[in-house]
């Protein structure tokens, strides 16, 4: 109900795996909505676990760009009005957490920077395991292709 329609509307390759990832991702990440905020005090936000700062740099260093205004506009399309920053704009960072649409547009935005390409086969678990544990948590994070797996076929099969 969220995650196909959202990309639907980016109009972004690969849809049948990315819709697997980013399925596979929540249920890592915050299995599917536990954890709206980090545990342990962390700044990440949302079912996907994505931080501010990973947010910003898809703007600043992606989505900001005049060459795809297209795609921000698609993306920012997303957003509610509520919660608001002080400025009045939408707070971007705290919709992560409470607009289940623009956190899915912004998860697939993250990935799609990805210099790798997206998995062939959106069934093939450990390759998307693989690609999240790369691109998304990256080697340095705490979590593992076997964690992912798990999660995916505990939450979502």
């Amino acid at each position: 109900m969220i995650v196909r329609p959202v990309l639907a509307a980016l109009d972004l390759p690969a849809s049948d795996v990315a819709e697997n990832l980013l399925l596979g991702t929540a249920a890592h990440e915050s299995h599917l909505g536990d954890y709206i905020k980090q545990v342990g005090g962390g700044p990440a936000m949302g079912i996907y676990q994505m931080e501010p700062a990973t947010l910003d740099d898809c703007y600043v260093n992606y989505l900001d760009y005049s060459s795809r205004a297209a795609l921000k506009a698609k993306v920012d399309a997303f957003l509610g009005p509520q919660p608001a920053a002080t400025d009045g704009a939408p707070d971007k960072a705290a919709q992560l957490a409470s607009n289940l649409a623009y956190a899915t547009a912004m998860c697939r935005i993250r990935y799609y920077r990805a210099p790798g390409a997206l998995p062939s086969d959106p069934n093939d678990l450990n390759s998307l395991a693989a690609y999240w544990k790369q691109y998304y948590n990256t080697p340095l994070g705490a979590g593992t292709v076997e964690q992912f797996i798990a999660d995916y076929n505990r939450y979502l099969g």
